[in-house]
């Protein structure tokens, strides 16, 4: 698939890039946020768009500030927000009439779910989640949860059960709480890169396939 470069503006006037692709017909428009150690060009990140792509989903990639610099180290909550409101704003132009989503990878996900609960931003239809970060390795816990009932329009979490970054028995009563505006979809065995041993007899494509399909199908019923 190809995708077209695209540069955004950050309120204190540097930049960072972006990737668009849109199909010939589309029917949603989704912007997808990168996890912490790897950009938007990342093997996954090209695959997750592609595959959205050839779903009818059109889908706007971009780097945070310390990835677009090359740093190692995440932005705080504040810089990595502002790069998501400028991808939404971006996004928006390009969308057109079509629904707007937003969402992303593990620290993206979560830097979106937190700027939309900070600040609900304009015409987003609803947030797509690829592995929520619930809370670090090996250190359970629920507080990066709680800004979650800011937020107002659905949300979808697509989680492995082998993710180490989401415990089940603290996930599954979180999203629960979220009331309907919150669907959990468990994928057997994956991690938190949505990969699953060779045991299972699937492999990563496969699994890959389903959450898009999931993803795919749900925003094209959220209204």
């Amino acid at each position: 698939m190809s995708a077209k470069e695209r540069t955004l503006k950050l309120p204190d006037g540097s930049t960072v890039s972006a990737l668009w692709q849109k199909p010939k017909v589309a029917k949603a428009v989704l912007v997808l946020a990168h996890g912490a150690g790897a950009g938007m060009t990342h093997k996954n990140m090209a695959a997750t768009a592609d595959g959205l792509e050839a779903r009818g989903i059109a889908v706007l990639r971009y780097n945070f500030p310390y990835m677009e610099c090359g740093s190692k180290r995440p932005d705080n909550p504040s810089i990595a927000q502002a790069a998501t409101r400028a991808a939404m704003a971006d996004a928006g132009k390009l969308a057109g009439d079509l629904p707007l989503f937003a969402g992303g990878r593990s620290f993206g996900a979560r830097m979106t779910s937190q700027a939309q609960s900070a600040d609900p931003m304009p015409k987003v239809t609803g947030l797509v989640f690829f592995a929520w970060p619930l809370h670090a390795p090996g250190k359970p816990g629920v507080d990066r949860a709680e800004h979650l009932s800011g937020v107002k329009i659905p949300m979808l979490f697509l989680q492995g059960t082998k993710d180490e970054f989401a415990d089940l028995d603290l996930l599954k009563p979180m999203v629960s709480k979220l009331g309907k505006r919150a669907k959990l979809h468990l994928v057997e065995h994956a991690d938190h890169s949505f990969h699953v041993p060779a045991k299972t007899g699937r492999k990563d494509p496969e699994v890959l396939a389903e959450i898009l399909d999931v993803a795919e199908a749900w925003m094209a019923k959220t209204p």
